[in-house]
């Protein structure tokens, strides 16, 4: 009998893959669910953007293995981009490394700086993959307490705490603001905050950042703060920001030491990316202000109609809070947000994004996303609201 690595002892199939697998399911016995769970834009990218890489996948010379670090082209853009809306600067050729997609950038950086035994500390609640990726790695998981009433920021005393408690052994930290799933931003005390801890402690702060252009007015970078290259690197995606999900691209930025090592492995992983998805990724992210103020426009509406779903379910949340997503906490009436999504999906045939999957905190929140049409989401209401 051939048997599974040990790595992947007490890692399941990711949360969503399978719970898609169980609404195309229902959707063959005729339900015709509507899936507010998944993060994936239902908007195009800009016509520009489709219109470069038509013209140049026309071409004969682009079909070829290409560089491990991007083209030159698509680096220089990042660099700009960084520039123009963090005031972020960045040497397009040592310290941008482009991603087929930042999900994998995450476990580069895990395999890259995580020997077996070495934590890392990541947000509960949080992204699951960053749990996942320290574990495939080798690493072991400490969870960073998040709450709501402390604004979904990290304890820095408890934090401190863990690395006394753990001489030597922490060597990352997973942070991601906006945060995901709350839609909490971060000011400039936390991300100085974050970096005087990074320091303190030697541990490298691996920033995850698709989410700063959604329905926020001031994108922000922990790169920003002074001597943050010294301990961050920072994960960036066009996925959520230019509607680019499906096409898997995303970037590392960072001191130039800490590139050349996530390329050690990163090269050994892949063989580069279609030139012309990176051409027209280079067309996207000269885009200006007016795509941002479009996209953020539509998913403005959205929220409103979100937050009529929540209002109806007796949920409470912040109106305030920024990303694709609207992050709601359940009455008390349900054991937990799983026993309120089940209720929803099989009775209703919505499905809504229980907050356990993201850890032990987020056990009484439900998190919706913005990525549906306002009529979807009109429809989703009527629905919920025929259950009473």
């Amino acid at each position: 009998m051939i048997s599974i690595a040990n790595r992947l002892s007490g890692i399941g199939e990711y949360y969503f893959s399978q719970k898609l697998r169980e609404i195309d399911q229902l959707n063959q016995q005729g339900k015709q669910i509507i899936n507010l769970g998944i993060g994936s834009p239902d908007l195009p990218p800009h016509p520009s953007v489709i219109q470069v890489l038509q013209e140049e996948s026309a071409k004969s010379n682009v079909h070829a293995y290409q560089s491990y670090k991007g083209s030159p082209v698509l680096r220089n853009a990042f660099a700009a981009w960084y520039e123009q809306w963090y005031g972020v600067s960045l040497d397009a050729d040592t310290e941008i490394l482009p991603l087929i997609g930042s999900k994998e950038g995450i476990m580069h950086i895990c395999m890259t700086y995580l020997n077996e035994g070495d934590i890392a500390l990541v947000p509960n609640p949080g992204y699951p993959t960053y749990r996942s990726a320290v574990k495939l790695a080798g690493g072991t998981c400490i969870d960073y307490s998040l709450e709501e009433a402390t604004g979904w920021q990290p304890d820095f005393q408890a934090l401190d705490a863990i690395i006394k408690a753990h001489p030597r052994k922490v060597k990352l930290m997973w942070v991601n603001y906006p945060h995901m799933p709350t839609g909490q931003k971060a000011d400039d005390v936390l991300l100085q905050a974050l970096i005087d801890f990074g320091k303190r402690n030697d541990v490298l702060i691996c920033h995850d950042n698709p989410y700063s252009f959604i329905l926020n007015e001031s994108p922000k970078s922990l790169l920003s703060v002074p001597g943050a290259k010294e301990v961050v690197i920072e994960l960036n995606s066009l996925s959520k920001s230019h509607n680019m999900a499906g096409w898997r691209v995303g970037v590392i930025a960072g001191a130039a030491d800490r590139i050349n090592e996530i390329l050690r492995f990163k090269s050994n992983m892949d063989s580069g990316m279609f030139l012309p998805l990176q051409l027209a990724a280079a067309k996207a992210l000269g885009l200006g202000k007016e795509w941002f103020d479009s996209v953020n426009e539509q998913y403005k509406k959205r929220q409103v109609k979100v937050f009529e779903i929540l209002d109806y379910l007796e949920c409470s949340y912040a109106n305030d809070q920024v990303g694709m997503f609207v992050w709601g906490k359940i009455p008390v009436s349900y054991k937990d947000a799983y026993e309120l999504s089940d209720k929803i999906l099989y009775n209703a045939n919505v499905f809504i994004t229980p907050g356990g999957i993201f850890g032990k905190n987020g056990e009484a929140y439900i998190r919706i996303s913005l990525c549906s049409t306002e009529d979807k989401l009109a429809e989703s209401l009527k629905r919920i609201q025929s259950l009473k």
